[in-house]
């Protein structure tokens, strides 16, 4: 097997993979001390999901003896949220940490990179990226914007979102101001609310004084965080704008070529442990939150059929849509909906079959139900 194909593949343990390239390095007096500043779009509050960084550069420096080093600044702290890809094309940093589905205005292939409305699971997420072409077909995207991007985490399916009010039909949507990201917004600009794109630590004080009247984020965990069930009781599943949310480590072509081999090998395997990482996270941490958040006082509601149904004809209208003006949307479009197909159909044999019955047939202590 080659060994630096298995690493850039991120197919190396962090333990595995990192105790390699540690050696390597160490046999290596003659590699250069670098400093890199990385912009997170995201506060430090969100431990889980800022924390996706700091994992990347701790093994970074952990791996390199401390010759490689990433300093980790939250949101605003040099670089607006929303801002890191400006930054890292204006040379003002190596490299952010970020959810690409921010920059749709940029152009709506972003958000192939983190999600799609109706899209692809956790699972499937990375098996298109890591083996089904999803990566190549990134970076070649990303190119033109001038830097590599490397996944680095992910939520898994998001909740969906803090209303002040219920809403039972399509109609209940319109007119709603909802802080939504990405292309979910633009689905239920199509349903008829007002999609407003926040940042996080910006999120409680807008729905607080009425500026918007739902806010989505990621789920029980950051939730409680940022305290939404304080001013907007109604918490709503599935976040189906977000079936995944992968977030990436991007990395200014300029800098990143410059790294010695041993270095970016080292980067990949740290992003692929910050993706293993927060995942695991999270499904830990969901759990006893929205436990704490039902006690509470918070109301959970499932999303009608009648919203399902309309929200995912209207995703897929625009993708059809999209696909007819836009080439760089056409041509990862195209390949993510054949891939997406396949999927589905493996998963719906095995996975759905096994989740169905032993979520709907739940044994307790003692083997009875």
């Amino acid at each position: 097997m080659n060994r630096r194909k298995f690493l850039s593949r991120g197919a190396a343990a962090a333990a595995g993979g990192g105790l390699a390239v540690s050696q390597a390095i160490a046999q290596t007096p003659s590699l250069p001390s670098i400093r890199w500043r990385c912009a997170s779009s995201f506060p430090k509050s969100l431990d889980t999901i800022y924390g996706g960084a700091e994992v990347v550069a701790k093994r970074v420096e952990a791996i390199t003896g401390g010759k490689f080093q990433i300093r980790v600044f939250a949101a605003g702290e040099i670089v607006p949220a929303f801002g890191v890809v400006d930054a890292i094309q204006q040379g003002t940093i190596e490299c952010a940490h970020t959810a690409s589905y921010y920059f749709v205005g940029k152009n709506k292939a972003f958000a192939f990179d983190t999600t799609l409305p109706f899209g692809l699971n956790q699972r499937e997420q990375n098996a298109w990226l890591y083996y089904g072409g999803g990566q190549d077909l990134v970076r070649a995207f990303f190119k033109d914007f001038g830097f590599i991007s490397f996944p680095a985490g992910n939520t898994g399916a998001q909740m969906g979102g803090w209303w002040r009010k219920e809403v039972r039909t399509v109609a209940d949507l319109k007119g709603v101001k909802m802080r939504i990201a990405g292309l979910g917004g633009e689905v239920m600009a199509r349903l008829g609310a007002v999609p407003q794109q926040i940042a996080g630590g910006d999120i409680y004080p807008a729905l607080e004084r009425g500026a918007i009247d739902s806010a989505e984020w990621v789920g029980p965990y950051d939730d409680e965080k940022l305290g939404f069930f304080k001013v907007a009781p109604h918490y709503y599943f599935p976040g189906w704008w977000e079936s995944n949310s992968m977030y990436s480590f991007y990395v200014g072509l300029k800098e990143w070529e410059k790294l010695p081999k041993e270095y970016q090998a080292t980067l990949e395997a740290a992003c692929y442990e910050a993706n293993v990482d927060m995942m695991a996270k999270y499904d830990a941490k969901n759990v006893p939150a929205l436990e704490r958040l039902v006690k509470s006082g918070v109301k959970l509601h499932q999303f009608s059929t009648d919203i399902l149904k309309a929200a995912q004809q209207a995703a897929y209208e625009l993708y059809e849509d999209e696909a007819g003006k836009n080439a760089a949307w056409r041509k990862m479009y195209e390949p993510w909906k054949k891939f997406r197909s396949d999927q589905f159909l493996w998963h719906r044999v095995q996975e759905f079959a096994y989740e169905s019955f032993v979520y709907n047939n739940p044994l307790g202590k003692g083997g009875k139900k």
